[in-house]
């Protein structure tokens, strides 16, 4: 089942990068960008529940698709790759094992411990 999610995962990754590049915006923008929705950590330096809050509303897909909305409707090219983009993260993100994070700790998220055995998608 993990390896079945993961694929998943990267079929919404690959997807969100050809949509990128419907918008307009040369493909390797995408790669440029990629990362920037980790910028959500420094909240992490704040405290753990202001680092949690400010990291899952970047990497909650939910987002992405207002922005990619937002984009559509609004007729913004860059809106609407900026939304791509970030599901286009997101979903990176979970193919590694990386998801929401609880309060309690940095490691600990919605897909169980990052690091530990119990890891459900980072096995």
């Amino acid at each position: 089942m993990k390896q079945l999610l993961r694929l998943e995962e990267a079929g919404l990754f690959l997807l969100s990068w050809y949509f990128f590049t419907t918008t307009g915006i040369t493909w390797w923008w995408f790669l440029v960008w990629l990362l920037a929705p980790d910028l959500s950590m420094i909240g992490y330096l704040i405290n753990a529940r202001i680092g949690a809050y400010l990291y899952n509303f970047f990497h909650h897909k939910g987002l992405a698709i207002l922005v990619v909305l937002g984009g559509t409707i609004s007729l913004s090219p860059l809106l609407a790759a900026s939304g791509w983009l970030l599901l286009g993260h997101s979903s990176m993100d979970r193919v590694f094992g990386y998801g929401l994070k609880y309060i309690s700790d940095f490691k600990d998220t919605h897909l169980g411990r990052i690091g530990e055995a119990g890891h459900s998608m980072g096995n």
